[in-house]
């Protein structure tokens, strides 16, 4: 039973004891006459005067807190300093009647001092987590908490076979940087340029025709569909653009301008560019009699790539001369040269998730894949892939992007963007991966190289289910001729 007397003041005493003789004694210190010191205090007195009378009426607890984390769950905030500014005579005067003058009036010589107090006397130790602590704020951003992004478990990396689903032995297909020779139109028609020849493969029923000879003494420079997949277009080595009725098998049309080889084709909507070894870039316009209706000069060496942005208001052209340009419908001279390059640009593609955003490879001095806003011509990123680019080509399902590699490793990556980390690394071709083409749907990858082979891989997922694609394809493991 309590006495009258330990109820009174709210402190458990042992029998015997009296208030009266529990007295700690003050001495004279520095902090004396700035506090006003009476006589002496008892431990009652001690209190913090913020706190009510009914916070006294029992004995509080104070845990050690030393080794708590408080600071991984965000519970710790930083006091502001208004708030340390006003309890600080408050502490000087506490320190001083616990532990003395001696104690008060002693500057420590620093934090490592033996003499020095210890940072969580009296007050709880605020850490700050080391850059490898996974609860670093490095990691998990500001200090207000955890975000939604990182608090969700990251997803696991989307699974992409790593052999092709099938093989088509392509006889004469010539190991050339500077041709264009294989494209697949909106209609699931392969088509693919072999010596003098163009072949046409159907993925629906794989079935193979021929569709035209351009006879001994001339060559398949290019080949390139046009977006309803129902026109082809054919670059030759004499520097002629032909357009044929992929349905029918028949030339619509033969058009000339170019002085020698025409490397490379690009539609938009309306009107065909062809980009030529003579250095120059024809415009055709197949509702007009005339051959070309403009003409482009910029490069001072052949062009080989050449690519229509999405709305057609821009045209991006890779030459031999390191350079990229970029033109619009309203000027004769490029809008954008872009020389930061140090190879031959012939791998080009831009962007159907962002407008403006424009990737272009370098061949095997520069190796670089570089992204571009062409809207003010900066460079947004660079990256090295330690092998020649020669193709890139943009995922309309996701936003990713496949690159196709020659010296040294010939290989085929696919990518993330923007953070750019490797979704997959595929190898199989034993030369260099020239040529790049890809499906209706979006999923399908078609590469051609110097060994004569045609590889089909899945490596995107499809639009509206994103889960990862299987191993096994519509067509069999087997490998079969083109021609």
């Amino acid at each position: 039973m309590d006495s009258p007397q330990a109820r009174k003041t709210g402190l458990n005493l042992p029998p015997g004891m009296s208030q009266t003789s529990l007295r700690l004694e003050t001495f004279s210190g520095p902090f004396r006459a700035a506090s006003n010191l009476g006589s002496p205090r008892t431990i009652s007195n001690l209190s913090s005067p913020s706190k009510s009378k009914s916070s006294m009426c029992s004995d509080r607890f104070i845990p050690c807190r030393s080794s708590s984390r408080l600071h991984t769950f965000g519970l710790i905030e930083k006091a502001s300093p208004v708030k340390e500014g006003g309890n600080e005579a408050y502490s000087r005067l506490l320190r001083l009647e616990l532990f003395g003058s001696d104690f008060g009036s002693f500057s420590p010589a620093g934090p490592g001092s033996p003499m020095s107090p210890s940072k969580n006397m009296l007050r709880f130790k605020t850490e700050v987590s080391g850059p490898n602590s996974p609860y670093s704020p490095s990691v998990l951003g500001n200090d207000s908490g955890f975000s939604s992004e990182t608090s969700t478990p990251p997803k696991p990396p989307r699974k992409v076979p790593k052999t092709p689903h099938k093989v088509l032995d392509a006889p004469s297909l010539q190991d050339d940087f500077y041709l264009n020779l294989v494209d697949w139109s909106s209609q699931n028609v392969l088509a693919v340029g072999l010596g003098t020849c163009v072949y046409l493969w159907s993925a629906s029923n794989s079935k193979v025709t021929k569709l035209c000879d351009l006879g001994p003494n001339d060559g398949v420079c290019s080949v390139q569909w046009t977006r309803e997949g129902s026109y082809i277009s054919i670059g030759t080595n004499f520097g002629q653009v032909q357009v044929w009725d992929g349905t029918q098998c028949k030339k619509v049309r033969t058009m000339a301008g170019h002085q020698t080889r025409t490397g490379v084709l690009a539609w938009n909507s309306r009107t065909l560019a062809s980009g030529s070894r003579d250095r120059n870039i024809l415009q055709h316009d197949l509702r007009v009699p005339n051959d070309f209706v403009g003409k482009l000069v910029g490069h001072k060496s052949e062009v080989c790539g050449l690519k229509w942005s999405n709305d057609d208001r821009e045209l991006a052209s890779g030459g031999n001369d390191n350079q990229l340009l970029v033109w619009n419908q309203h000027s004769q001279q490029p809008a954008l040269r872009l020389t930061e390059h140090t190879a031959a640009v012939k791998a080009i593609a831009w962007s159907p998730h962002q407008s403006g955003l424009l990737a272009s490879g370098g061949g095997t001095a520069d190796r670089c894949i570089r992204f571009w806003n062409t809207t003010n011509g900066h460079q947004l990123n660079s990256v090295d892939t330690g092998s020649q680019v020669c193709n890139l080509a943009w995922s309309k399902n996701v936003n990713e992007l496949v690159s196709t590699h020659g010296y040294s490793q010939n290989q085929i990556m696919v990518w993330k963007y923007p953070s750019m980390a490797k979704v997959a690394t595929l190898t199989g071709h034993s030369m260099r991966v020239l040529y790049l083409a890809m499906s209706p749907d979006g999923q399908t990858i078609v590469t051609g190289a110097g060994d004569e082979t045609l590889r089909f891989w899945n490596v995107f997922p499809s639009m509206k289910t994103p889960a990862p694609v299987k191993e096994t394809g519509l067509w069999s493991l087997g490998r079969t001729y083109i021609r």
